[in-house]
């Protein structure tokens, strides 16, 4: 199965981007620990995750996050529980939840 992506990518051969999200590492050479940020159309940072270097990232779980941000923005005060899978109901949120997720 192919997969496209839509969206630009970038080096960040000087850094700067990786300073500013605070993963750039002057002490080991000047390398970046290796960060996803997903940031929404009106530049909040709606999740992120920062793993060592010697860590993997999942593509596939960033993406059910993504596709949840999405939902939640387009949504009527929905949030999305822990372990959402796309497709599935959101929750409202109420005092009659508390304590029982």
């Amino acid at each position: 199965m192919a997969l496209f992506i839509h969206f630009p990518f970038l080096a960040d051969t000087a850094g700067s981007l990786s300073r500013a999200f605070g993963v750039y590492l002057e002490d080991e050479g000047g390398v970046a620990l290796r960060g996803t940020f997903l940031i929404d159309p009106d530049g909040v940072l709606r999740a992120y995750e920062v793993h060592d270097n010697s860590i993997g990232r999942n593509v596939g779980d960033m993406l059910r996050k993504l596709q949840a941000a999405i939902r939640v923005r387009e949504g009527q005060g929905e949030v999305c529980p822990a372990n959402w899978p796309p497709g599935q109901p959101m929750l409202t949120p109420s005092l009659d939840l508390v304590g029982k997720l």
